[in-house]
């Protein structure tokens, strides 16, 4: 009997553990912090060993596989010494795949893979499908795997995600773009980022699609470098694309033509309940796997009308005393920032900060010149933002903040009516806060106290 040790009790470590258990593996799960009561009573109810508060290395090193959850990298000292005896250490997402003929659609990117994954999943129940949606998103896909193994699923997978597969293969992928993020696990080297998101196509064949941004330099220099089997599928909204999906020169509607049976579609740009050319190539890429899965026209129109958008993603979330606030808690790297103050309409009042993984603010430096009329800076370290922007904002108007409620109220300072408060932190959130989720609820919270 194959022997699972487990690494993280979160989500996907859980998920896992339960798949491997229900399919005959002898599992061990190890977490070297605390393991919520939720995940416990799981773990119990399934009746699988597991230890938390740190590892005990002879169980773990006796492994025949080890699934690793995504937030914990190989530098750290366990895998080292699992790397160091070839024992085999794979993601959720690859050992869902060594168990079975899943079908999958997997969506990754740097910026717009949630909601891209979302409003695909939406699309497609919309019109009459059947999917689940999982990966770095929702509940476990090995959990929902477990518990119904014969529904195809919508993955949002991430570059940690991605590097621990080896035979994965998604009938349909997804590149939404690619931009520097996450290159503290990357050796600060760019090329690494890139060529992890492009492992979702490495095992696609000829009957399989890969959807990417014909506008994103990255993903089309990897193209014109490597290979893949898959059929291309590029979206644009600079220029027209034949098959594929692109914007008018007008910028009112977008094209999509997959060269199937299914036909043209053209969708009116006020139509699409999102707002801002970003999210017009989110749409496109969710329209062209649509149309892929023969959803008929009329459903993805009305589909694309009554989507909601993603939670902590340009959540407009109250305007108080002629001030909006929105909540973009999910902006954890600065390309996307930029779509988001791009997205600007009116002045600007701009929070940001957190755990810097590398950034490279000077991509932004026109927009924040033009749209940000203060910043707040809420982390735990500051002096990179400051020095960044101290000669693009006045440094009258830059000020700092250790928790989110003092945060918000500065912001509130700074703000006049007809203006905007953004939470668009350009970092991780680990250093005051638990999660982006954690973050963005927390800016809901603080917004919603300025009415008491």
């Amino acid at each position: 009997m194959t022997n699972l040790v487990v690494l993280g009790g979160g989500e996907s470590g859980v998920g896992t553990a339960v798949l491997g258990k229900t399919q005959g593996f002898t599992v061990f799960l190890s977490d070297a912090s605390k393991i919520t009561d939720a995940y416990k009573s799981i773990l119990l109810q399934y009746n699988i060993p597991f230890e938390e508060g740190g590892h005990t290395e002879s169980k773990i090193l006796a492994a025949d596989l080890v699934m690793k959850s995504p937030g914990i990298p190989y530098t750290a000292p366990i895998i080292q010494k699992l790397q160091q005896q070839n024992t085999q250490i794979i993601s959720e997402i690859e050992f869902v795949a060594t168990r079975g003929d899943y079908q999958t659609i997997g969506i990754t990117g740097s910026n717009g893979k949630t909601t891209t994954t979302l409003l695909t999943h939406h699309l497609l129940t919309t019109g009459g499908l059947t999917f689940g949606i999982g990966g770095n998103i929702g509940t476990s896909y090995a959990l929902q795997v477990a518990q119904n193994p014969t529904m195809p699923y919508v993955l949002e997978l991430s570059s940690f995600q991605l590097d621990g597969i080896d035979t994965y293969r998604p009938n349909i992928a997804v590149i939404t773009n690619i931009s520097p993020d996450h290159l503290d696990r990357y050796e600060y080297k760019y090329e690494n980022y890139v060529a992890s998101k492009f492992r979702i196509t490495m095992n696609q064949g000829a009957d399989d699609y890969l959807i990417y941004d014909a506008d994103d330099v990255e993903s089309c220099n990897w193209l014109n470098k490597n290979k893949t089997l898959a059929v291309l599928l590029p979206f644009s909204i600079k220029r027209k694309i034949d098959t594929g999906a692109y914007l008018t020169e007008d910028g009112k509607s977008i094209v999509v033509n997959v060269g199937n049976q299914a036909g043209e579609i053209v969708i009116g740009t006020r139509d699409i309940s999102l707002e801002g050319k970003h999210n017009y190539k989110n749409a496109m890429a969710a329209v062209v796997i649509a149309k892929l899965r023969n959803v008929d026209d009329s459903l993805i129109r009305s589909g694309l009308k009554s989507f909601k958008g993603a939670e902590h993603r340009l959540e407009k979330v109250l305007n108080v005393s002629g001030v909006q606030y929105i909540n973009d808690s999910k902006a954890t790297n600065v390309n996307s920032v930029f779509y988001a103050l791009d997205s600007m309409k009116t002045p600007t009042v701009w929070i940001v900060g957190g755990v810097d993984k590398g950034n490279d603010y000077s991509e932004i430096f026109d927009l924040v010149k033009e749209k940000v009329k203060a910043i707040v800076c809420l982390g735990a370290n500051n002096a990179k933002i400051i020095n960044a922007f101290g000669s693009v904002v006045k440094t009258s108007k830059i000020a700092e903040a250790g928790n989110m409620v003092d945060a918000v109220k500065l912001a509130r300072g700074f703000a006049e009516e007809g203006e905007v408060v953004l939470l668009s932190p350009a970092c991780a959130s680990f250093d005051l806060f638990k999660s982006y989720e954690d973050r963005g609820r927390q800016f809901k919270d603080a917004v919603h106290k300025l009415q008491e």
